[in-house]
């Protein structure tokens, strides 16, 4: 209007580099379906990285599953006891580790160690310019680095949350036998009687989103790296932080999914 001092409203820096950043990332998953399904596929390169992702981080998920196992039994053992119910513990525990732990302490796991490691390893790589240089030696670097790395993350990170749970509920039967005497076989037999298909199908379709979104977040953040050395640094703490928040959220709605199918 005539007259009228008016300013245009203005983004602020921070939230327009949010989402920028945010349609960078939308961008670069995009990318990886588009190449993904095409050749070649480096399929020995794709098994290399699924040997770092699973066998690298195989003592660490068994050490802790276990632990995550034998102390959630220990903590439930007094609530049950002061209700005289405490042959429901194989059934509490089998649920709890096959719904949710076990896939979740198999996720922030991989997150700290696998996004970390990809992160900084790609960033490294950006900042040394050796991605530059496969780019100009007519090698694909994003199909080579990225796609690779996203289809081990995804693949094998469902297979270490199904071992995870195993070993949680391995570490659960340990407590039980302690106190009760319960055999092996009682013990899985009591357990498994809970557990549904839905349980063991949501399990897996949430490890393999949590797996492909590590995979994506560390390397989106490392790929696309910069200030040197302390750019490194920066990629693989972002890819930590990134991806356990983006495991949280999966969490919470693939959840709440899993519960409107239960209840049909």
């Amino acid at each position: 209007m005539a007259g009228h001092n008016s300013k245009p409203f203005v983004f602020s820096r921070n939230v327009d580099d949010y989402f920028i950043g945010v349609a960078k990332a939308a961008r670069f998953a995009g990318r990886f379906f588009r190449e993904a399904f095409k050749s070649p596929f480096h399929l020995r390169e794709i098994i290399n990285q699924c040997y770092e992702v699973g066998l690298r981080s195989l003592p660490l998920i068994t050490l802790t599953g276990f632990i995550t196992g034998m102390v959630f039994t220990k903590q439930s053992r007094p609530s049950l006891e002061s209700f005289g119910a405490t042959s429901w513990l194989p059934s509490l525990i089998s649920i709890a580790v096959v719904r949710a732990l076990g896939s979740l302490v198999t996720a922030l796991i991989c997150s700290g160690k696998v996004g970390s490691s990809i992160g900084a390893e790609l960033g490294s790589m950006r900042v040394t310019e050796q991605i530059d240089a496969m780019e100009v030696s007519a090698i694909n670097p994003f199909k080579y680095l990225v796609v690779t790395r996203v289809w081990a993350t995804t693949i094998t990170i469902p297979v270490l949350a199904l071992y995870c749970s195993f070993v949680g509920l391995l570490g659960s039967y340990v407590n039980v036998n302690a106190h009760e005497a319960t055999s092996f076989i009682g013990f899985f037999e009591h357990g498994f009687e809970s557990i549904t298909f839905l349980d063991l199908f949501t399990s897996v379709i949430k490890s393999i989103f949590f797996g492909f979104t590590i995979g994506v977040v560390g390397c989106y953040k490392g790929f696309y790296a910069s200030q040197g050395t302390q750019g490194v640094g920066k990629a693989a703490n972002q890819a930590v932080v990134v991806s356990m928040f983006l495991v949280f959220i999966e969490e919470v709605v693939i959840v709440q999914i899993s519960n409107w199918f239960r209840y049909f």
